[in-house]
C-alpha cells in the first residue's frame, strides 16, 4: 500500500468544495514549495483517506500517490525528536537521530513505486542510508535471519528476511523527490524496499529488530503476501520496479 499501510474504510466521498480547496492548496504548494509541503501532504492524506474515487491522487502535490494509514491520524516526529533504534540479535544495539542518519554515507534510488491495489508512480527518488550499512554497524548475530520493523504510529509493522534487507535497493530513507519525507509520506524517516509492493516500505519507521524468524507484518496478517515481489506475488503481474 502507499507508504506503509492499507486503505482505511472508504468513508464519505469528498465534496466539490473540498476538492476545490485542495486544488487551491496545491497551487500554493507549487508557488511556495517546501515551506508548506508537509501541511499540504497532510491535507491530501486526510482527504484521500475518505476519497474512494482516487481523484485526489491527481491533485497538485499528490504526484499520483494515494495516501493510506492504519492509524487514526497522521503521526508526527520533529527532526530533533526523531529516534531510530536497531536491536534484537545484534552485538551492538544502537539508537540514531535524524542528524546521525543524514551524516552517514547516502544512497539515491530512482524507481517506480507500485501499490498492490494497482496504481503506480514512475521514477520516484528516495535518498537515505542502505539498510545493510545499519546492520553491519550493529553486527548481526549468527542466529539472526530476519528483521521486524515497528513504526511510531503505534500500529504498523513489517518484515524482511536478512537477505532481502541486505539488498542494494533497500533504504532507510529521509528524503523523497529532493525534499525531506513529509509526515503523510512517512517522515521524517521511512523504509523503502524498491523491488516489493509499497506496503513493505513502512512509514514512520522507529524500530529495526533482528529476529530468528520472519514475523509477518500488519497487512500480512490479513492475507497479503509476506514475500511481496512486484509482479510475482499477491496474484498480480505488474512490471518489476527494481532488479537490484
Amino acid at each position: 500500500m502507499q507508504q506503509s499501510g492499507g486503505q482505511r474504510g472508504a468513508g464519505t466521498p469528498v465534496g466539490r468544495r473540498v476538492v476545490l480547496g485542495v486544488l487551491a492548496l496545491g497551487a500554493a504548494g507549487v508557488a511556495f514549495g517546501a515551506r508548506i509541503q508537509n501541511g499540504l501532504d497532510n491535507v491530501l492524506a486526510n482527504v484521500s483517506s475518505h476519497d474512494p474515487t482516487g481523484l485526489t491522487g491527481l491533485l497538485p502535490g499528490g504526484d499520483g500517490f494515494r495516501f493510506y494509514s492504519v492509524a487514526d491520524s497522521i503521526p508526527h516526529r520533529s527532526a530533533t525528536d526523531y529516534r531510530l533504534t536497531v536491536g534484537g540479535l545484534v552485538d551492538r544495539p544502537a539508537t540514531y537521530t535524524l542528524a546521525d542518519l543524514q551524516a552517514m554515507q547516502q544512497t539515491r534510488l530512482v524507481k517506480d513505486v507500485q501499490c498492490v491495489t494497482g496504481w503506480r508512480v514512475p521514477k520516484v527518488e528516495f535518498k537515505g542510508v542502505l539498510l545493510s550499512d545499519l546492520l553491519d554497524m550493529s553486527g548481526v548475530q549468527a542466529q539472526g535471519t530476519a528483521l521486524h520493523f515497528t513504526c511510531f504510529d503505534g500500529v504498523y509493522t513489517e518484515s524482511l528476511t536478512l537477505a532481502e534487507a541486505r539488498r542494494n535497493d533497500v533504504l532507510v530513507a529521509h528524503e523523497m523527490n529532493g525534499a525531506p519525507v513529509t509526515d503523510a509520506h512517512g517522515g521524517p524517516v521511512r523504509l523503502y524496499v524498491a523491488p516489493m509492493y509499497f506496503y513493505k516500505s513502512a512509514k514512520w519507521l522507529s524500530g529495526i529488530t533482528v529476529t530468528s524468524q520472519v514475523e509477518p507484518g500488519y497487512w500480512e496478517q490479513y492475507g497479503y503476501d509476506v514475500e511481496a515481489w512486484v509482479g510475482n506475488s499477491n496474484g498480480r503481474n505488474d512490471a518489476p520496479t527494481s532488479t537490484g
